[in-house]
């Protein structure tokens, strides 16, 4: 009944929904003379909020149709080279010969399944698209697979990850975002342990949650402390109808958003009062940029029950993976296989989803790598969103994995491979309060917490700050409209802020 009610209280907004929108337009009309006073301007900017805050977002398109290849700007088309029914790998062709494409490696991005579409990495194909050939995992919303088309497990995931590295015939590089970095390495694990010649070339794994029990988050103690029976009982539900998955068991992507936005609650209804003021003042470039980061933001995907729950049970409660434990289809996982793909692991210093040295654990399992082939980077003031994106990513990260592909390479050891590119960051023309929101955005830490000096405390103290944890993040899966109704009322109170001008 959980995805019921939820899809009630859109339908039941829908009429109201669309009065603003109606009535935002009428008062943003330039021939309405109401626009031009303080109260059109006030009301106009309220009802854009509201509008925005009772929206349902659809999938984002990745907007990338143009790149810049040896200082020529080039056309971008996309183009599905493989397809599942949970997955399209997608191609960002450019538009250049053929015999110059060869020259730069082949880079699988492969974006992580928890809640959020690929679109995701949108920045992160930009950065990598002037000097590799790109490729992204497109995962599909679980609620538009019909049942027809079957479970879809963690072993699953693993099995496409295999199938996706042999349509490569091994010419490929991965970059792992977060959660897949645990089939990645599974994938490359049993391929190795059979010789199979189609390995990739190198992997690098960024914020990959491989041994959850090194410096555990939040993330990682709720799950501990509730048990995966926990999660099945309570954000497990079944997609409605007439979605083309009705009737599949789903982890709705609402659950996982009303999670991230509670948990920095304040810093949302900030970032939403500043679109109010951008608005009424007229500033629309910082309108867009809100705009931009919230319409990719507040589109979500629901995951297979089955795919969450496994997760949920085999890396963040039993860790079966660094124990040695985990199996596929029968078959023992051990990344000691590992010979002949280079791995380079990446975190971000202020990561509080994956903590440090989860994703380092890697480095460990694989004792069979020499150790030229085992790097490892902890990005400095960074956290999880910033391993992936950002200046930083483009300035410090991305020249890494770049040079750590092409050194592995077999374009490089014939001497056709073509440079990388000297990165730098583009200068920051957002606000301060829009970068922080982006790096707030992708977190479970509360604002408190990363804004104020740490101090000593008691201990009794950090046992209730962390109590407080634990019962923010599960209201956050009990009440999954906690986030959005406060957004609503927010709303509401600029509405009203607006009609008091006309008193005065």
């Amino acid at each position: 009944m959980l995805y019921h009610w939820y899809e009630l209280g859109h339908v039941a907004v829908r009429p109201v929904r669309a009065a603003a929108g109606s009535a935002r337009l009428l008062l943003s009309n330039p021939f309405n003379p109401m626009t031009h006073t303080s109260v059109g301007r006030h009301t106009a900017a309220a009802l854009d909020v509201f509008e925005r805050t009772t929206r349902r977002y659809d999938k984002p398109n990745y907007r990338i149709d143009r790149t810049n290849v040896d200082g020529v700007d080039v056309g971008v088309r996309e183009e599905v080279v493989w397809q599942h029914p949970f997955c399209r790998l997608v191609h960002f062709k450019r538009d250049i010969a053929p015999v110059r494409a060869a020259r730069d490696p082949r880079l699988l991005l492969v974006a992580p399944m928890s809640g959020h579409f690929a679109t995701l990495l949108r920045g992160t194909v930009e950065t990598f698209l002037p000097d590799h050939e790109v490729y992204i995992t497109d995962w599909q919303d679980a609620r538009d697979v019909p049942l027809a088309a079957g479970e879809f497990r963690l072993e699953d995931y693993t099995d496409a990850m295999i199938a996706m590295f042999r349509h490569f015939g091994g010419d490929v590089h991965v970059f792992s975002v977060c959660q897949p970095s645990v089939p990645v390495l599974a994938a490359v694990s049993l391929m190795e342990a059979e010789g199979d010649p189609d390995v990739p070339l190198s992997m690098s794994l960024a914020g990959g949650p491989i041994d959850t029990r090194r410096s555990p988050t939040i993330v990682n103690q709720l799950a501990e402390q509730r048990g995966t029976d926990w999660f099945r009982r309570n954000v497990i539900t079944q997609v409605p109808w007439p979605n083309a998955g009705a009737g599949r068991s789903v982890y709705p992507g609402f659950l996982q958003l009303s999670g991230f936005m509670t948990m920095n609650l304040d810093r949302h209804m900030n970032a939403h009062k500043d679109l109010f003021f951008h608005l009424v003042r007229g500033d629309g470039d910082s309108a867009e940029k809100h705009r931009e980061f919230y319409d990719e933001y507040l589109a979500v995907m629901d995951l297979t029950a089955e795919f969450y729950l496994d997760t949920v049970d085999t890396v963040f409660v039993r860790h079966l993976l660094p124990k040695g434990e985990m199996y596929h289809r029968g078959r023992l996982i051990d990344p000691s296989a590992i010979r002949r793909v280079g791995l380079l692991t990446i975190e971000g210093e202020k990561d509080d989803i994956t903590g440090l040295g989860q994703c380092h654990a890697a480095n460990d399992l694989c004792t069979s790598l020499p150790a030229a082939d085992k790097m490892k980077f902890t990005c400095p003031h960074v956290g999880h969103y910033g391993i992936f994106n950002g200046s930083r990513f483009r300035r410090e990260i991305a020249p890494r994995i770049a040079a750590f592909a092409r050194a592995r390479d077999p374009r490089t050891k014939a001497g056709i491979a073509s440079p990388a590119l000297q990165r730098r960051a583009t200068r920051e023309t957002a606000s301060t309060e829009a970068r922080e929101i982006s790096s707030s955005a992708f977190t479970f830490g509360s604002h408190e917490a990363t804004s104020t000096p740490r101090t000593p405390k008691r201990r009794n103290d950090a046992a209730a700050s962390k109590r407080a944890s634990h019962s923010l993040a599960a209201d956050a899966l009990y009440l999954p409209q906690l986030a959005h109704l406060t957004m609503l009322q927010l709303a509401g109170s600029l509405f009203f802020d607006g009609l008091r001008v006309w008193q005065q």
